[in-house]
């Protein structure tokens, strides 16, 4: 009886340790920034592997922003801290996020957000992030619901060509009203206010 008490007791102070053991180790990882992990990261590879690794569509905040928002009252758009922490967001926090963190690892890479008008022919339209490497024009596409449109994409000679390769890749959209570089205004109204 003694043997079994004995034993009972040990077992009970090894596992009280290893829960110890566990919450000390918890409480002592520290939880790194956005500007940290940022810091560490040296090419677009980086962004690229952390957003395939992390970063997720956000298909419920999408379904609520195609009830809630229009062109006259567009939906927040999420900074990059916000991105980094939540991991997940719609096609314009992707692009944003993308963007801000590819100029601030390697301002060479020129980035910047690329429209997608798709309106009137679908109900929602599209915003990925172009940069440059070697003087050829790639595209970061981590904001949609499509796995086969997910990634980094390039090289192509013009934003033109990009646009073709959308359209005959993409499993629905088969035509836009138009492509270009730069936020819409209604967009970037958004993003200054948030800035500020």
């Amino acid at each position: 009886m003694t043997t079994k008490v004995n034993a009972h007791k040990n077992l009970l102070s090894l596992l009280f340790f290893a829960y110890a053991l566990v919450l000390f180790a918890c409480a002592s990882v520290p939880v790194r920034s956005y500007d940290d992990v940022v810091s560490q990261w040296r090419s677009y590879d980086d962004v690229a592997n952390w957003m395939t690794r992390y970063y997720s569509f956000d298909q419920r905040k999408f379904k609520q922003s195609m009830e809630v928002y229009s062109v006259e009252n567009p939906p927040p758009v999420k900074t990059p801290q916000e991105s980094f922490d939540q991991k997940s967001g719609l096609c314009f926090d992707a692009a944003h996020f993308a963007k801000e963190t590819l100029n601030r690892i390697d301002p060479s890479y020129k980035a910047e957000i690329v429209f997608i008008e798709k309106r009137p022919y679908y109900a929602a339209n599209h915003y990925v992030c172009s940069f440059k490497k070697d003087g050829k024009l790639y595209i970061m596409d981590y904001g949609t619901p499509f796995k086969s449109m997910r990634g980094v994409f390039g090289p192509f000679i013009s934003l033109g060509e990009y646009k073709e390769f959308y359209l005959s890749h993409h499993p629905k959209v088969k035509r836009i009203k138009s492509i270009s570089f730069g936020w819409p205004p209604f967009i970037k109204e958004v993003i200054e206010k948030n800035t500020r």
